[in-house]
């Protein structure tokens, strides 16, 4: 299992948009994957429930990813967390 942690810096937090960009980044992947905010967790390939984290900006989550193409999973996350939200 791979891991990183990844504070949010767009004003508006996870919205919409992005949520849904990223839910299609890492539906590329058969690995498993998993937002985390504090105590609360999450599918990262399912939109609603990323959505549900209601991420503010400021806040950090954690980028979980388990399975054969974990770290290419990893990466993607990193990728398109620091270039949109």
């Amino acid at each position: 299992m791979r891991e990183f942690a990844y504070t949010i810096t767009d004003p508006v937090g996870i919205h919409a948009r992005p949520a849904g960009l990223l839910v299609k980044e890492l539906s590329r992947f058969s690995c498993a994957t998993t937002i985390s905010r504090g105590e609360d967790s999450c599918d990262g390939k399912k939109l609603l429930s990323l959505m549900k984290l209601r991420v503010k900006q400021g806040e950090t989550i954690v980028a979980k990813a388990d399975g054969p193409d974990e770290d290419a999973a990893i990466e993607a996350a990193k990728t398109f967390l620091s270039a949109n939200l």
